[in-house]
């Protein structure tokens, strides 16, 4: 099936030789699509996208629609998409807006399961799972190896930190630090994701070490600010295996506008 005779491709998209189009899907002027990836039927890439190499698109999908915001007035913003992504039925997700960068961005190795939504400006890292109907809001930032359970929502601008993951059904409405697992409406920190952490290969000593962050952030009765600066002085203690585990909690909650779950 290299491309279906229904296939609806305009002729300014630029595919690459080996991309396999099903019946009845759109391909819009200004998309760009690499090799290996297939688009199932009925599905739709448009807007001004970018697909890379050996992406799965499944039927009915919109890939690159304009974004769900009333500012929007026709901008050419983009969409960009990494390598090895799966897209199940019916996902959707949305270009940029001017108010941001102006592009929204999936990494690679990405499985975003039948009726998940990306809203407008997101930035999905590299090996996350969104399972059945997950909605992100506009300006959400997701880390590697984040998983949503289903119908799972974030709220706009809140950013899920590396390695964490959420319960089915949560709503986000603050960040979410690297390595916790959350859970509610609002979400709240149920503890470490430990079996996600050990499936990623961390070192025993290294789980230890988070282990003791989390209890610095949360069990301590700490202030978010003192809790910031104990979790800095064990960083600065730890090895060199554990050490940038660490640090990426450091520079997630020094940045966490919105606050974090607590």
């Amino acid at each position: 099936m290299p491309i279906h005779a229904t296939a609806l491709i305009d002729p300014k998209a630029k595919l690459d030789s080996s991309v396999e189009i099903g019946p009845f899907a759109i391909i819009g002027p200004y998309v760009q699509i690499d090799s290996g990836t297939v688009i199932g039927p009925y599905a739709s890439v448009i807007g001004h996208t970018t697909i890379g190499k050996n992406n799965r698109v499944f039927q009915h999908a919109v890939i690159g629609g304009p974004p769900q915001d009333k500012k929007y007035a026709g901008e050419p913003t983009a969409l960009e998409i990494g390598h090895g992504n799966t897209f199940r039925e019916s996902v959707t997700i949305s270009t940029g807006t001017v108010q941001d960068k102006g592009i929204t961005r999936v990494g690679n190795d990405n499985w975003l399961m039948a009726y998940s939504h990306v809203g407008h400006d997101c930035q999905v890292g590299n090996h996350t799972v969104l399972a059945n109907s997950v909605a992100l809001a506009g300006h959400v930032v997701l880390g590697d190896y984040v998983i949503l359970g289903g119908l799972a929502a974030v709220h706009q601008f809140v950013r899920v930190g590396a390695y964490a993951m959420a319960g089915g059904g949560s709503i986000i409405l603050q960040d979410v630090p690297p390595f916790v697992l959350c859970q509610g409406y609002p979400a709240v920190p149920r503890g470490l994701n430990i079996e996600g952490l050990k499936r990623r290969g961390l070192a025993s000593h290294t789980v230890v070490q988070l282990k003791q962050a989390y209890k610095l952030l949360y069990r301590d009765g700490l202030s978010f600010e003192a809790a910031k600066q104990a979790i800095e002085r064990l960083r600065a203690g730890a090895d060199a295996e554990s050490e940038p585990y660490i640090a990426l909690l450091c520079s997630h909650l020094s940045e966490a506008n919105r606050g974090i779950i607590r």
